[in-house]
């Protein structure tokens, strides 16, 4: 199969070896771009590069929509990979014989799902990000696409989801992924007004498109495989752990790191 995995980044950083399998992207290139940087650009070709400040990785996930030909297409982050290996190290990320492995039988990989036991996925969005954009989406859904309702109301009544924006998944159901979720994410944009929100809250479509995946692959019965990931450097798991109890008290903290 003829697969690319983008690896988002936003600075250089060590990357896999593998450039057949891994192509690392540049997300907001006009601003993130410094002389030396060999990575694909996303400001290249039909993209949304300058939404990147609001829209995150998604930049890089729409350049591959509009931009690349290929049988399946995935997401990882530069620090952020699929492993079937316990070392955290660029040496053990997923290589090409084990996605076509997992893609004879599925037709998406998926990072292990998040649990958050006490709180459902609505209620930890609502304490980590400001409830208005998340509300609007369903507004948006119920209106746009009515068959999709019940759905969304699902996933955020449960407890676990696919978090990270991370996958691979065969390219005909990464089209139509894509074709919906910027539908929606596009019109809940024209419909908030985020120019008070925090320079990390800002990128709040990032934040939203994580759950909408999980609402697509519910909806449409999707088979999956959930495979490991690993998170290469420091995994702040002390800053997490405050922000965690930060929300439970009533502030709203950082959530992502």
């Amino acid at each position: 199969m003829k697969i690319k995995i983008l690896v988002a980044a936003h600075k250089n950083f060590p990357m896999p070896k593998d450039k057949e399998l891994y192509l690392p992207i540049l997300v907001g290139a006009t601003k993130n771009y410094k002389n030396g940087m060999n990575f694909q650009r996303d400001d290249q070709g039909k993209n949304i590069s300058l939404k990147n400040p609001k829209y995150n990785e998604l930049t890089a996930v729409y350049w591959a929509w509009k931009n690349i030909d290929a049988e399946a297409v995935g997401l990882v982050h530069y620090r952020r990979y699929f492993s079937l290996h316990k070392k955290r190290s660029l040496d053990s990320v997923i290589c090409k014989q084990e996605v076509e492995k997992l893609l004879m039988n599925n037709s998406v990989i998926l990072p292990k799902k998040r649990k958050y036991y006490i709180e459902t996925n609505y209620s930890h969005y609502i304490h980590a990000h400001h409830k208005e954009p998340l509300n609007m989406t369903r507004t948006v859904i119920q209106e746009n696409y009515p068959e999709y309702l019940e759905s969304f109301d699902r996933i955020m009544n449960l407890r676990t989801a696919h978090m990270f924006n991370m996958f691979i998944m065969k390219k005909d159901l990464f089209d139509t992924y894509a074709s919906w979720l910027f539908s929606i994410l596009f019109e809940v944009e024209k419909r908030i007004d985020i120019t008070k929100y925090s320079v990390q809250e800002t990128r709040v479509f990032g934040y939203l498109s994580e759950l909408l995946l999980n609402v697509w692959l519910n909806q449409n019965q999707v088979s999956y495989r959930e495979v490991p990931w690993i998170q290469l450097g420091n995994r702040n798991l002390v800053r997490k752990a405050f922000s965690f109890l930060s929300r439970k008290i009533g502030f709203r903290s950082k959530t992502h790191f």
